[in-house]
């Protein structure tokens, strides 16, 4: 018995204990150890702070338990420098770099370093808050260190991924996980509106803009919100899948200030369980069309209220910002397919992605200085209108684009539309402007707010 252990100690001895370093070479050695894909990977990743201009109210009853929220308005707005910070990914050797809009909109100052410590100053090619990206160019940047896209439509739950970025301002900081769910959409709080990648890797304030890695160091997704009631990390965050992002810094290259967004023209509802039912259905799944704009490039493609989408460019879609996803990614200019239950049969049809169209034109005047109400932009309705203030889908008559101050001073608001002064209808700004001049004592705007249609009175 002694015999044998003296002889296992003596082999033990002889096995070298020092263990040896080297990249790994099959997908096998990864996942036992990430540190060569973060040293391949993290150099691409960066810090960003940003500084901006922001109007405060300062009120003399802030801090009252009781009159801070009576005099909430009270006071003068006044500039302060606000600052922000972020994390942001290389994506390109000439210094493409894509973060979030929350991190840099808006931003007069932006500084950027990188893992190296080298800084550098960055102007925004390209930010769209709704999406909650923004492209970013590095000054007098030349190789630099990137991460190269893989297409998110690959990613399976499951996946081992990384997140990579700033939390707290400490330093780089990695972080490791797995892809948790896809097609997560509505439900990550703040700006954003899409469609995400869930992750369980931690992430915290200050990741936003950082990387969500695979295991090859690709990147398949910008990390931007998480789902917290401590401020924390629970363990749900979302990521920008890379084949937006691609979309994104596709645009900014060809000189676009503005993210644009194919035009569906529809109004649509989830297929549930209920309406599956109703429509004789085996499944749920799908959207409902139930309004279709005139100018609508489903309504050329032949698609009709009561068909059902199912699915583009070979892709399921069961709600809105999934099928808008799918056109986006697409590109404007580009046809989708798209598949469905249309006209009663299940078949596919071709669909042009187009930008909303200005027709007919907006026209857009700012009233004069002898006008009832000075100094307000107004625009008349079209599809581009529709889209840009999120307006009804059939809503006609004449958008406030900017109240002037003594608009917002009577309660107008940007996004009001006018449909009647004094009772007569107003179909295009001429009638507006018309109208106004030729009131006299009083005067009654009727103005749709929503899903609201109110009267605002005016005494003059």
């Amino acid at each position: 018995m002694i015999r044998a252990l003296m002889t296992a100690l003596t082999l033990g001895l002889a096995t070298p204990l020092v263990a040896e370093t080297k990249v790994p070479e099959s997908q096998a050695e990864i996942t036992l150890g990430f540190a060569p894909l973060v040293k391949e990977a993290a150099p691409a990743v960066v810090n960003i702070y940003a500084k901006r201009i922001v109007a405060v109210q300062e009120s003399p009853f802030q801090g009252d338990p009781f009159f801070q929220n009576l005099f909430r308005d009270f006071g003068t707005p006044r500039p302060q420098v606000q600052n922000s910070l972020g994390s942001g990914v290389i994506l390109s050797d000439s210094g493409i770099v894509v973060s979030n809009y929350h991190v840099v909109g808006m931003a007069t100052d932006i500084r950027v370093v990188l893992n190296d410590r080298r800084e550098f100053k960055a102007d925004v090619l390209l930010g769209d808050e709704a999406n909650d990206l923004a492209v970013l160019q590095l000054r007098e940047a030349t190789d630099m260190p990137h991460l190269t896209f893989r297409d998110s439509d690959s990613v399976e739950v499951g996946e081992l991924v990384l997140a990579i970025g700033n939390p707290f301002g400490v330093g780089q900081t990695v972080s490791s996980g797995i892809v948790s769910g896809l097609a997560r959409s509505g439900t990550a709080a703040g700006a954003g509106q899409g469609y995400f990648i869930q992750t369980d890797a931690p992430i915290n304030p200050g990741n936003s803009g950082g990387a969500l890695i695979d295991v090859n160091g690709d990147l398949i997704g910008i990390n931007t919100r998480i789902l917290t009631r401590s401020g924390g990390s629970n363990g749900i965050g979302f990521a920008i899948p890379s084949k937006l992002v691609s979309e994104f810094v596709s645009q900014a290259k060809s000189g676009n200030t503005k993210f644009e967004v194919p035009w569906a023209g529809a109004v649509g509802q989830t297929v549930d369980a209920d309406i599956a039912e109703s429509l004789g259905l085996d499944r749920p799944g799908g959207i409902l069309i139930s309004n279709l704009h005139p100018a609508s490039p489903f309504k050329q493609a032949g698609i009709a209220p009561g068909d059902i989408i199912l699915g583009v460019d070979g892709q399921p879609v069961s709600h809105g910002a999934e099928m808008i996803f799918r056109m986006s990614v697409a590109g404007i200019g580009e046809t989708a397919e798209i598949e469905g239950i249309l006209g009663g049969a299940h078949r596919s049809v071709a669909v042009d992605l187009i930008t909303p169209p200005e027709s007919p034109a907006r026209d857009t005047v700012t009233t004069k200085d002898r006008s009832v109400i000075p100094q307000m932009v107004l625009s008349n309705i079209n599809p581009a209108v529709i889209a840009e203030f999120g307006l009804a889908l059939g809503l006609r008559g004449v958008v406030v684009e900017s109240p002037g101050e003594i608009g917002a001073r009577a309660g107008l608001r940007i996004g009001d539309v006018i449909l009647g002064v004094d009772g007569k209808e107003t179909a295009t700004v001429d009638d507006v402007v018309r109208a106004l001049r030729n009131a006299e004592r009083r005067l009654a705007l009727q103005v749709q707010r929503g899903s609201r249609r109110v009267v605002m009175r005016f005494r003059l």
